[in-house]
């Protein structure tokens, strides 16, 4: 498989290419409890070892602001408005208060966000041959959203590829490949292993940035579904990027999230979508280091499918 794909990059995968890869992954990740999935890879001796991580104690985000204005990739924006005292209403004695509410659609092309495992519904299932009727209009009994209630630490790795093709960004419809992401660890100068949190740069913030927006829905980068063999091998706890992680159009037959179905089906990985690394590809640039103390604190929701995230990097 060629290493750098592009339009012509890796063939597509027929259905039973894709079910045969299923299979493979299935077996290689890491077998934690049965509602965590790879989240058992991250033990208190890697917390540890992951806040060694830490030297300068600066900090930087790993989230997009949250939008709230419509866009071509992004028609069902947040909803925010201020629900209590505001101009034209502010009392010129006495207390107030100022108050907001807040509605979003989690799981859409725009915003930073975490995908339980309970997200990911194939062939009648949910990871780990949970029965998808624990969906219900009340929330999921299994494998939700609160299975991360205690936060997700340990040590972050950032893969960035666009850096190694030295290009700004990958083009919509791109893929990265397994090969590829073994390549930008030689040329970052580290290893990623068991229980890290592993975050792969595909540049679709800076392209948005320059470029504007376009419907990710349809046309953006991502990881080639192949790729998530290295993934099973490095036996890794969590997997973010900048895109949605899947590419559009998808690669393969009849399945149109192919990575999302490996990644939170078969191998248990709660996924990170449409994160921003454009503030944090300096800091490691400036310390020519590549990994560092991640700390995820997802929203307490009982039963969700997912939540805005705000991941921090602590140098």
């Amino acid at each position: 498989m060629a290493a750098h794909a592009g339009s012509s990059g890796p063939a597509r995968l027929s259905s039973a290419e894709f079910g045969a890869l299923y299979q493979r992954v299935r077996r290689q990740a890491p077998q934690g409890a049965a509602d965590r999935g790879a989240l058992d890879t991250i033990t208190a001796a890697q917390v540890l070892a992951a806040v060694a991580e830490v030297r300068s104690g600066r900090t930087v985000t790993l989230a997009a602001p949250v939008e709230t204005r419509p866009g071509p990739h992004d028609p069902d924006p947040a909803e925010h408005r201020m629900t209590g005292a505001v101009a034209g209403a502010i009392a010129p004695r006495g207390l107030q208060f100022a108050t907001d509410r807040f509605a979003m659609n989690v799981h859409g092309d725009a915003d930073s966000h975490l995908d339980a495992l309970c997200h990911v519904i194939y062939d009648g299932t949910l990871h780990n041959g949970v029965p998808a009727n624990s969906l219900t209009a009340a929330g999921a009994s299994a494998l939700s959203l609160d299975v991360t209630r205690d936060g997700i630490v340990g040590r972050g790795v950032l893969l960035d590829i666009p850096r190694l093709r030295g290009v700004r960004w990958l083009d919509p419809g791109d893929h990265v490949t397994g090969d590829e992401l073994e390549a930008a660890e030689a040329a970052q100068h580290l290893q990623v292993t068991r229980g890290d949190l592993l975050f792969v740069r595909v540049g679709h913030r800076r392209r948005h940035r320059e470029l504007g927006a376009w419907d990710a829905a349809v046309a953006r980068a991502g990881l080639h579904p192949t790729a998530m063999e290295f993934l099973a091998r490095r036996q890794v706890a969590v997997l973010g990027s900048d895109g949605n992680n899947d590419t559009a159009p998808s690669s393969t037959q009849g399945v149109d999230f192919p990575v999302h179905v490996l990644a939170v089906h078969a191998m248990g990985l709660h996924l990170l979508d449409y994160l921003q690394f454009e503030d944090l590809v300096p800091l490691c640039e400036e310390a020519d280091r590549w990994s560092f103390l991640c700390v995820i604190a997802p929203l307490r929701l009982p039963g969700a499918t997912g939540a805005p995230v705000n991941p921090i990097a602590i140098f």
